[in-house]
């Protein structure tokens, strides 16, 4: 399995592997735009990691408890879940890949540097549901440590308490949904 592709990888047809932003990235890099170079880490690293880790039943099982009208218990449940992910070690296959990618970004550019960690969901926006803007972005993030646990924390942010929120009102599958984290 591949966990990294390139923005001069993808194009706008590869929102299931990249997200919509990563897919537009990759596909204003195709047309030649000049976007700042980076790397997407797939959605299906992002599911792979939810495999391997075993957390899939324990999320499946945390979400059937959820009431959107309690604020209170809705806020508890994805605080649990996003624990879950964030303190859950990343298997090494996927850490050397982001470390490789990291190395080659900061060769691209000419010296280490700071990056964004971008969220980029696979939900599409439809006529009746926007999921713009729900997950997190994180700046400044420097060194390859650093860069692992904000990949986590981008895939923790699937579930914060206003994307469950916004899932369970516009009567989504929370399961049909994955992240891919975009690094540039």
């Amino acid at each position: 399995m591949e966990y990294i592709k390139w923005f001069d990888e993808l194009n706008g047809n590869d929102v299931g592997i990249a997200g919509g932003k990563g897919a537009n990235l990759g596909e204003l890099t195709q047309k030649g735009i000049n976007v700042p170079p980076g790397f997407c880490v797939t959605a299906d690293t992002y599911k792979y990691f939810i495999e391997k880790k075993d957390l899939d039943n324990e999320i499946k099982e945390l979400i059937t408890k959820v009431d959107r009208h309690d604020s209170n218990r809705l806020s508890n449940i994805a605080s649990e879940i996003r624990d879950l992910i964030k303190y859950s070690e990343m298997p090494e296959e996927i850490k050397k890949e982001i470390r490789t990618a990291y190395k080659k970004l900061n060769e691209k550019v000419g010296e280490k540097t700071e990056v964004a960690v971008r969220s980029s969901a696979t939900a599409e926006d439809l006529p009746e549901a926007s999921f713009a803007g729900q997950q997190d972005t994180y700046l400044y993030i420097f060194g390859e440590e650093e860069l692992i646990n904000y990949i986590k924390e981008c895939w923790a942010s699937l579930w914060t308490a206003r994307a469950i929120y916004y899932r369970e009102e516009k009567d989504f599958d929370h399961f049909q949904v994955a992240l891919s984290a975009v690094v540039q």
